[in-house]
């Protein structure tokens, strides 16, 4: 059962300047950064709000860190913006399958390492009205990387 809105995963051109802008605009502060080379990005994770099942909400900032990356091809089509949007679950597995059954294309085979540890999938966007989105499992607290 999908419990919240993880993130909002915005693409940019610039990671720093867009953290700049989120922070003195909205007095946002980073919570997490990382490369995931896997899918060639740099990202910032800025922390909205704590939620009811012990997790959280974030922007998740996105730049691309090669040109061949899914972020990379997307900005180039798009300009900078909203990218996806990623609900919260507690078994990413059992959710993408019961989704997958009810017709949806599910884009990977298995669930793949997402930031701070998490394990994620993502569903296809032209079964979901053109919204890319994402099904997130956050890694237990104690093993998040921060």
């Amino acid at each position: 059962m999908l419990t919240r809105i993880d993130h909002i995963g915005i693409a940019c051109h610039d990671l720093d300047a867009t953290v700049e802008f989120y922070r003195a605009t909205y007095g946002f502060e980073v919570f997490h950064t990382e490369v995931n080379e896997e899918q060639g990005v740099r990202e910032a994770m800025l922390k909205i709000n704590e939620t009811s099942d012990g997790g959280a909400s974030y922007l998740q900032l996105l730049e691309p860190t090669r040109e061949d990356s899914t972020v990379a091809k997307w900005l180039a089509k798009n300009g900078e913006g909203v990218h996806h949007i990623a609900f919260g679950t507690a078994d990413v597995d059992a959710d993408a399958a019961d989704i997958r059954d009810r017709g949806v294309r599910v884009l990977y085979e298995e669930p793949r390492r997402g930031s701070m540890g998490s394990r994620i999938t993502f569903l296809h966007p032209k079964d979901c009205h053109g919204v890319l989105t994402e099904l997130v499992t956050s890694a237990p607290v104690e093993s998040a990387e921060h």
